[in-house]
């Protein structure tokens, strides 16, 4: 673990910067998108650290990352039907080493992020009252999905 950071603060106080650094692993059940914020969330929770910023990376180029709606299922069911439609499965793509899905889930994985921000205030992820962390699986199958977790703060 790398030392802690000792930044000068407003007033004539010392903050001190502290990190945590983890790995979540998120088993998919095939394409779409998978909510891990609680995985996320309990982490943080366990951190102590009250303010500060959450990066979130997944280690993969065939699934990403989205902040998405979390209450209407139709809105993301719409979302995937929309990257269904601009990166659709093909035997006309030259990279399909594993199959019709292969390159799609490359180009969907491209259009998409692979790693988020996320602000951390009073302890807490500061996700909107109806957004969620999700995994967007582009594969057909299950996977098991690797996400680095890194939070710097005080």
């Amino acid at each position: 673990m790398p030392p802690d950071l000792a930044l000068p603060g407003g007033l004539g106080q010392a903050h001190v910067m502290r990190q945590q650094i983890t790995e979540l692993m998120v088993e998919t059940r095939g394409q779409g998108l998978h909510d891990c914020t609680d995985a996320v969330r309990h982490w943080v929770d366990g951190t102590g650290i009250h303010a500060g910023l959450l990066t979130v990376f997944i280690r993969h180029t065939s699934a990403s990352l989205l902040i998405q709606e979390n209450a209407a299922p139709a809105a993301r069911r719409d979302l995937e039907r929309y990257f269904a439609r601009i990166a659709p499965e093909s035997r006309d793509y030259e990279h399909d080493d594993e199959g019709p899905d292969d390159m799609p889930a490359h180009l969907r994985a491209a259009l998409t992020q692979t790693s988020l921000s996320i602000p951390v205030i009073d302890g807490g992820l500061a996700l909107g009252i109806w957004q969620g962390i999700y995994v967007f699986e582009h594969r057909r199958v299950p996977h098991r999905r690797h996400l680095a977790l890194h939070l710097i703060g005080e």
